[in-house]
């Protein structure tokens, strides 16, 4: 059987897959060898899996994250080495190659991940070839929750918003000016904050000025990021994560109006991934045949 991990900052959705079909998903924490050590990683994947997957049943294992890079893959898969003692391969790569995989399969083109934060890369079907690093919500990550978040509240505060629109967001909320600067600039974790503000805005985005927030946004993401990749105007444009689920009207109208080729728009790079991982299995089986 074959594991394959989604692992984000806050949670990771693992998916035990027999055959073609996922037999047993899970979600739990999010792993982050940033802040974990092997051991740490390794002592919170047996309490995560030890009631819920027989590891020993496990032949693959592919685990993605937004933090699996060059510096830290190999603590990755060490940090899952000793749990999988069967396991006859073990990977790990980042977020983008998940995407890109999920959403190119074998195939070249553009895969982009507009979640919490946004990515985006260049994909030839085996590899990915070029990357516009994001940046973080600061410097970059446009089109982003977190971004969108940081936008509205700006506008908001800034009374460039209607009157109704704001006191609705007070109301609904439960919030005030005062308790959102404490939130962004005192509280930890001010993206998560900016980010779950997107249900409001998604809830009102009829709000002339809403979609327009939105839209720009967006279209500041292609302009920045997808811009820079070689014939981007000819390969398909795929996205995956929330935000690009969720708000895939606006996001359909940005990439119609300059032009551009609208790929595959997925909540969750997992079904993706599952196709993936079983077509490549069962081809290389009969390779070796």
């Amino acid at each position: 059987m074959i594991l394959i991990a989604d692992s984000g900052s806050t949670k990771t959705d693992w998916s035990l897959v027999k055959g073609r079909s996922s037999v047993k998903r899970l979600r739990t924490k999010g792993l982050n060898p940033y802040f974990q050590t092997k051991n740490e990683m390794e002592e919170y994947i047996t309490l995560s899996l030890a009631h819920n997957i027989d590891c020993e049943c496990v032949e693959s294992v592919y685990f993605y994250g937004a933090v699996c890079n060059a510096a830290n893959i190999m603590q990755v898969i060490n940090g899952l080495i000793n749990k999988f003692s069967k396991a006859i391969k073990i990977e790990a790569h980042s977020d983008v190659m998940a995407a890109a995989r999920a959403l190119c399969g074998h195939e070249s083109g553009i895969a982009c991940i507009l979640g919490a934060s946004s990515n985006s890369c260049l994909y030839d079907g085996k590899s990915v070839i070029s990357n516009v690093s994001p940046l973080g919500y600061i410097l970059g990550d446009e089109g982003s929750g977190t971004v969108l978040g940081k936008l509205f509240l700006g506008d908001l505060l800034k009374n460039n918003l209607s009157e109704t629109l704001k006191s609705a967001f007070f109301e609904e909320m439960k919030l005030s000016a005062a308790t959102v600067m404490d939130r962004v600039y005192r509280q930890p974790f001010p993206n998560r904050f900016l980010t779950s503000l997107c249900p409001f805005i998604l809830k009102h985005i009829e709000d002339e000025s809403l979609y327009h927030l939105v839209y720009n946004s967006f279209y500041s993401f292609v302009m920045r990021n997808i811009a820079q990749y070689k014939g981007y105007k000819s390969l398909p444009i795929n996205f995956v994560g929330s935000i690009a689920f969720h708000f895939k009207n606006v996001l359909i109208n940005v990439l119609s109006d300059l032009n551009l080729n609208v790929g595959r728009i997925e909540r969750s790079p997992v079904r993706g991934l599952i196709k993936y991982h079983t077509l490549k299995d069962s081809y290389s089986q009969k390779s070796s045949k």
